[in-house]
């Protein structure tokens, strides 16, 4: 899709009514969904994160957004995909703040050439007990990336067109925090696999830009 044609169709996305919980159930296994429905309990005593679904326009003018795989470390998120992000931190007024800084601390895109949309629904991950906050946001000139690099193993920069294409979604097994293996509905964006919360939060997006 055109960049020109994205900013015209996202322009709408703030009076749309989120999916929420519709959307995140189409990328969690069976036994996550009972989790679900455990967690509230949970969510009062987590740590809180914000990130940012970062779209932009290529070289071709065509919409693109960025994902980070991070690096492999001894913890629950090594070595996976996700939106550029983190924790909230004490100099932070807002989750909003902390999506934006992180993002930029990450993937080097400065905050003030980022125009944040709207948030969507939170995601809650029991392995590293983090609420975590997504934001839609846009730069209307392709970004200078530089990658973090003692976070930051690789930046994907995943085309519009092709995380819309139905083929894009798979169903893959993956080793858990439990280490143990399940078969987890995914996205396949790059040649990477995208699961768990990130897919939780793909999916949302792609469920409201379905309906733009």
């Amino acid at each position: 899709m055109r960049f020109e044609e994205f900013l015209k169709s996202v322009s709408k996305i703030k009076n749309i009514q989120l999916p929420a919980e519709t959307s995140h159930l189409k990328m969690v296994p069976p036994f996550r969904r009972e989790l679900l429905k455990q967690q509230q309990e949970a969510i009062k005593k987590a740590k809180h994160a914000g990130v940012l679904a970062l779209f932009y326009p290529d070289k071709k003018e065509q919409t693109k957004f960025i994902l980070i795989l991070r690096k492999t470390y001894k913890g629950v998120h090594s070595a996976q995909v996700a939106f550029p992000g983190g924790k909230l931190e004490a100099q932070d007024t807002s989750l909003q703040d902390t999506a934006l800084r992180e993002t930029y601390e990450e993937v080097g895109v400065p905050i003030e050439a980022v125009q944040v949309v709207r948030k969507i629904s939170q995601v809650y991950i029991p392995p590293s007990n983090f609420y975590v906050q997504p934001f839609i946001a846009l730069t209307q000139v392709m970004p200078k990336f530089i990658k973090q690099d003692d976070e930051v193993e690789a930046l994907i920069e995943v085309s519009l067109k092709h995380f819309l294409d139905k083929q894009s979604l798979i169903t893959q097994k993956v080793k858990t925090s439990y280490s143990v293996e399940v078969e987890v509905p995914a996205f396949k964006l790059n040649d990477y696999v995208v699961w768990g919360a990130t897919a939780m939060m793909l999916s949302e997006i792609k469920d409201l830009l379905k309906q733009l």
